[in-house]
C-alpha cells in the first residue's frame, strides 16, 4: 500500500453536540498524528451561507465541500456503527463508496457486534415480505465487500466501548491497519 498521509474521518459524529463532536475528533486526530498521519474531519471546512440561500442549496454546498476534502485525502476511516436505524449513517456509507470509487483504501469500525440480519429482526423476510440478506456480515454486503476489496478492513467490537457510538480502541485498530509500523 502506498504511503498514506491524509485520512478522511467519516461518521455520525458530525451530528453530535458540538463539544462532544470536537472531543472525539480531537482524539481521532491525535491518534492519527501519533502515527504520522493527518486526520481530516468533514467540519474542517468553513462555509458561510447567505441568509436567503434555500436549504437545498446549503446542503449542496456542504456536499461539495466534503467532496473536496475527500478528494484531498488518501484513505478513509469510517464509523459504521448503526445510527438512527439498523445500519450505518447513509452519508458515511456514501463517503466510503466515494473513496473506494477513487481507488482509495477504506477502513471502518462498528460498535455493534451483531450481524446485519440479527439487527433486521433475525428472520428471512421483513413485515412486507421482502428478503433480509443473510451473509453473516456486520452490515449490507456492498459496504463490507467494498471495504475489503479496497485493501481496507472493518473492525467489529466484541463489547461496547467508552461511548455508545465511538471507540478509541477500534479507531486505533484502523490506524494500525492502515499505517503499519
Amino acid at each position: 500500500m502506498a504511503q498514506l498521509k491524509r485520512i478522511y474521518l467519516a461518521g455520525p459524529e458530525v451530528f453530535f453536540p458540538p463539544g462532544e463532536h470536537q472531543a472525539i475528533v480531537a482524539e481521532k486526530k491525535r491518534l492519527l498524528m501519533n502515527a504520522g498521519l493527518e486526520g481530516v474531519d468533514p467540519l474542517d471546512t468553513v462555509l458561510t451561507f447567505s441568509e436567503e440561500a434555500p436549504k437545498p442549496h446549503r446542503g449542496h454546498q456542504i456536499y461539495q465541500a466534503n467532496r473536496e476534502l475527500m478528494d484531498s485525502c488518501d484513505a478513509i476511516i469510517a464509523n459504521l456503527t448503526p445510527f438512527r436505524g439498523i445500519s450505518a449513517d447513509p452519508g458515511t456509507v456514501f463517503e466510503v463508496g466515494y473513496m473506494i470509487g477513487q481507488g482509495k483504501p477504506a477502513f471502518g469500525f462498528t460498535l455493534d457486534h451483531r450481524h446485519y440480519r440479527e439487527r433486521a429482526g433475525a428472520t428471512d423476510l421483513d413485515e412486507r415480505g421482502h428478503t433480509i440478506e443473510d451473509f453473516e456480515l456486520s452490515d449490507n454486503l456492498m459496504i463490507e465487500g467494498g471495504i475489503r476489496d479496497s485493501g481496507g478492513r472493518l473492525f467489529v467490537a466484541e463489547q461496547r466501548g467508552e461511548h455508545p457510538l465511538f471507540s478509541a480502541e477500534l479507531f486505533c485498530r484502523c490506524v494500525r491497519a492502515l499505517a503499519p509500523a
